[in-house]
């Protein structure tokens, strides 16, 4: 552990070593934390891939500084000091200012002063372009590293494979050894075989029976140590480890250097060259993720979302509740809203422009139910038409109104083994089926009607007090009986639903998460 050290007034210097920040060993690194080292001081004081910052004692998980990024910033600023400290040593001694030469008219005057903006102007520009050449500079150390850092990795799968091979090549060895010993026995086999079927005397059927078991004794001698030697245990696990490592590798490398990439235009030429640079690698500035770019889904969105970088956050006169969008299965699903902590590096996406993706005409929304300390499994539900039940479903699923049924539990189930049994929920308000208000002020409408096993409806009148409250009907009706007020169906997860019926206490029954999905 290294020791806390005071800030002083030389950013150019690591607060640690006290050495100036360079282009190797000591270059600037940024810890999640915001403080700044230099990558040596990090590689000395990680213990057991942990690192205490020296200035807050934050805690961070590494195994290696080169996990950190680079304060390209930090640079720029040395190489910016240096320059001036330079240009201050080498400059000679301005004449004093002794006023517009005599002689001078105004306009030439103005020339002069015309010229010598554009110049001015033009050596801010230089300054500019130099900082971004060194900040490229910068990134491009950081590749060339991290391609030898792969290059390492490489060697190793290389040598990997050769030890596996030395162990088969022993193993082969052994093999060769002892098939002669294996065709000579059975050959032996062969001939007593004969032997016997040619004896005709008690003398020859006692010296051929004895020599018959000699060779019989050398054959099963032989059969045991087949047994006992082979196959190798520890050459045959090698082998199968080493080549389905290889192998992912190379079908990894196969993927991404096969897959056919969207051209890149780099835009205006005026555009900064890191700009251009993160243009062409992909990567996206903090604040310009779009709901568009959500919908493409293309790599690196894909790989934020999958880190759970991605939320959509909604500000009210109660401060910011953000949801969870996540990725499963190639399907994106927004979770509802809650007041939580926004992950610092995360990318933020308005909740009205994300649920604005959604077909208000076939919207698919989902519950996921657990029992017994966890999640069983995720119950979607097509609801359509476009009816005040369904998009009231939706906010609760949402949570965009504030309550939602996330942590509500399932409190009956009606006709229990019975046709037309179904399963009841949705009292957001007191989770015992008094509760369940209205959230939306008229639910007045034309619903269908439905005797399938799958049905999703409102358990009371639009016009009730508990209309929130929900019905999912798990078998089917008979005697052309239907279940009125359907709001939707269950498209998956309707075992799940069944199995929670079957669960000894329907009320241990908890929609543990809720939502809807993303179209893409």
């Amino acid at each position: 552990m290294i020791t806390t050290y005071k800030i002083d007034n030389k950013p150019e210097e690591c607060s640690v070593c006290f050495n100036d920040y360079d282009d190797n060993q000591l270059r600037p690194r940024n810890l999640p934390c915001g403080h700044t080292f230099c990558s040596q001081c990090i590689d000395n004081a990680i213990k057991n891939g942990q690192l205490s910052c020296p200035s807050c004692r934050a805690e961070h998980t590494a195994t290696a500084s080169t996990q950190f990024p680079i304060s390209y910033a930090v640079e720029a600023f040395v190489r910016k000091l240096k320059n001036i400290q330079l240009t201050t040593e080498e400059a000679v001694p301005a004449k004093p200012y002794e006023g517009p030469a005599r002689g001078i008219s105004k306009t030439l005057r103005s020339l002069v002063q015309e010229q010598k903006s554009i110049i001015s102007s033009l050596i801010t520009s230089c300054e500019e372009v130099l900082s971004q050449l060194g900040e490229y500079r910068g990134q491009l150390g950081d590749w060339k590293t991290h391609h030898l850092q792969l290059q390492d990795r490489l060697y190793a799968l290389v040598e990997q494979n050769k030890s596996a091979m030395k162990l088969l090549e022993l193993e082969d060895t052994s093999v060769v050894d002892m098939t002669p010993q294996g065709e000579e026995g059975k050959t032996q086999l062969q001939a007593m075989l004969g032997s016997l079927d040619t004896v005709n005397t008690p003398q020859e059927v006692g010296t051929t029976i004895d020599t018959a078991d000699g060779c019989k004794m050398k054959v099963e001698d032989w059969l045991r140590k087949c047994q006992e030697l082979f196959p190798d245990v520890n050459t045959v696990h090698t082998s199968v480890k080493v080549q389905e490592t290889i192998r992912e590798a190379l079908e990894m490398t196969t993927t991404e250097t096969g897959a056919t990439a969207d051209p890149v235009h780099l835009g205006d030429s005026a555009s900064s060259i890191m700009n251009k640079v993160k243009e062409i690698t992909g990567q996206i500035p903090q604040k310009q993720l779009t709901v568009e770019d959500l919908r493409r889904m293309r790599e690196p969105v894909k790989r934020l979302v999958e880190a759970g970088r991605v939320v959509a956050v909604q500000e009210d006169q109660d401060g910011r509740r953000s949801a969870r969008i996540t990725l499963q299965d190639g399907q994106l699903y927004l979770h509802p809203l809650l007041r939580q902590p926004t992950p610092a590096d995360a990318y933020t996406l308005q909740e009205s422009e994300v649920v604005g993706l959604l077909d208000p005409s076939c919207t698919l929304a989902f519950l996921d139910l657990g029992w017994a300390g966890s999640t069983r499994g995720r119950v979607t539900i097509r609801l359509t038409p476009d009816t005040p039940l369904a998009r009231q479903f939706v906010l609760l699923c949402t949570g965009q109104r504030g309550p939602t049924y996330r942590n509500t539990k399932l409190f009956g189930v009606v006709d229990k083994g019975q046709p037309g049994e179904r399963v009841r929920g949705g009292d957001y308000e007191s989770n015992d089926g008094e509760g369940g208000a209205a959230l939306l002020p008229d639910l007045q409408e034309q619903y269908w009607e439905s005797d399938r096993a799958g049905a999703v409806c409102s358990r009371y009148g639009p016009g009730g007090p508990k209309s929130a409250q929900f019905a999912i009907i798990t078998r089917d009706h008979q005697d052309g009986l239907q279940w009125p007020r359907c709001i939707g169906d269950v498209v998956s997860g309707l075992d799940v639903v069944r199995a929670a019926v079957n669960h000894s206490n329907i009320t241990e029954v908890t929609v543990v998460d809720c939502g809807v999905v993303l179209p893409r």
